[in-house]
């Protein structure tokens, strides 16, 4: 019974999250914030949705611990959810996840094929919710760490951005990690590239919008793909989902310049499973049941590392691509951050 308590507990956490994507998409967390108890009915009149589905609304998500309920019919949204749940410029902020995971989900039964085919399924086949998902849910981290710690501990890399680099962003997705580097190093100039013709579609129009659209270029394409040569080439949860990470890190080994580095950023792993049970690595491993494994699998080699590869296993697989060099620099309780040198 103390089992099937905890099934119970996530039959809610299952249906909690597509209603916290609802309640993100129709702006109601937004509208809690900071804003005391109020109704239902008042909080449906500040974001034009219809009362009754917003009480229903209200109390799962009062019986799901995310608002609390002041009696009265009365909820409010306390201090320490409204900055998880609405402000993306915090690294404690994980709204993106929810939109992220549900849109993984709603390819189970795709999932359930290629279980009993052993076939891939891309990236690029998930729902669309997944891209912006993804990036909202690992934008924070970057947007906190990427140029305050993460590139200060390589070693005179910040230096080499400050006088004006060549910088190449590989699996650069919605652009987010490109455009806060541009941000920040105004005289280096930025190369983004992922295979996904949408992604690079909205992050030309992103970067635009930020006004370094002279300093960045978007091209569609994999890491092996790369032309050119660069002072540094980042790659940010990406190689553990492609298909070949050993060919792809041996070309991206001969694009970078003499003296240069490379920033591998991944999910965080321990070396063992034993080490990833907990809630993390749940995540993780159930992402990378969805989404991870199955991309790497629809590509040519098929190596499928996992979301949760690990160190050793990262550090082996930039041995074999030729790099002498492979230090981890940073981590958080999401990634692990990695200095790669030839």
């Amino acid at each position: 019974m103390e089992f099937v308590f905890k099934a119970v507990g996530d039959f809610g956490a299952q249906l909690n999250g597509a209603l916290t994507v609802i309640g993100d998409k129709l702006g109601l967390y937004r509208a809690m914030a900071g804003a005391g108890p109020m109704s239902a009915s008042e909080l449906a009149s500040r974001t034009g949705t219809a009362e009754r589905y917003v009480r229903e609304w209200l109390c799962a998500q009062a019986a799901g611990g995310y608002v609390a309920y002041e009696g009265e019919g009365l909820f409010s949204l306390p201090a320490e959810q409204a900055i998880a749940l609405t402000d993306e410029t915090s690294p404690a902020c994980v709204i993106g996840g929810f939109e992220l995971m549900l849109a993984a989900v709603r390819s189970t039964d795709r999932l359930i094929e290629a279980f009993r085919t052993g076939e891939g399924v891309g990236w690029h086949e998930h729902h669309s919710d997944l891209f912006e998902g993804c990036e909202r849910f690992f934008r924070p981290g970057y947007h906190a760490h990427l140029v305050e710690s993460w590139l200060p501990a390589m070693p005179g890399v910040v230096d080499r951005l400050r006088a004006g680099a060549r910088v190449a962003d590989v699996g650069c997705g919605l652009g987010a990690s490109t455009v806060l580097m541009a941000e920040a190093f105004p005289e280096s100039t930025f190369v983004g590239i992922d295979y996904h013709a949408g992604s690079i579609a909205s992050a030309r129009e992103r970067a635009a919008e930020a006004g370094v659209g002279n300093r960045t270029r978007f091209e569609t394409g994999r890491a092996a793909e790369l032309s050119g040569t660069y002072d540094l080439i980042c790659l940010f949860d990406c190689l553990h989902d492609m298909g070949d990470p050993v060919g792809a890190l041996r070309h991206l080994h001969d694009r970078i310049a003499p003296g240069g580095s490379l920033l591998l950023v991944e999910p965080f792993a321990g070396d063992q499973v034993e080490a990833n049970l907990n809630p993390v690595g749940a995540v993780y491993y159930g992402a990378s049941t969805f989404l991870c494994t199955p991309n790497s699998l629809s590509q040519e080699v098929g190596t499928a590392l996992g979301a949760q590869a690990g160190e050793s296993r990262l550090r082996s697989v930039a041995a074999v691509a030729g790099f002498g060099s492979f230090t981890r620099v940073a981590e958080t309780p999401f990634n692990l951050v990695f200095h790669v040198q030839p």
